[in-house]
């Protein structure tokens, strides 16, 4: 049995992590942190304390798995390397 892929279902996936991830960033940037300790800190722990609550964004960065979001960005550096 062959595994399959489904790329609509990605696309979505990716487009709305990306949303997430900018939206949260903006946030952190806004309420004066620094957003990449506080995104890493996020994924890395779980814990939510990271993601500030200004402009909703701790309830937006639990829309997501926090894989999810990790691999938007491992994609999305990817991009860039290769």
């Amino acid at each position: 049995m062959n595994t399959q892929k489904f790329d609509a279902c990605t696309r979505t996936a990716n487009a709305e992590a990306k949303e997430i991830l900018e939206t949260v960033y903006t946030a952190l940037s806004k309420k004066g942190y620094n957003p990449m300790t506080q995104i890493v800190g996020y994924i890395l722990s779980g814990d939510p304390t990271y993601i500030t609550s200004y402009d909703n964004a701790r309830a937006v960065i639990g829309r997501l798995e926090r894989d999810e979001l990790l691999e938007e960005l491992v994609r999305d550096f990817l991009r860039d390397v290769v």
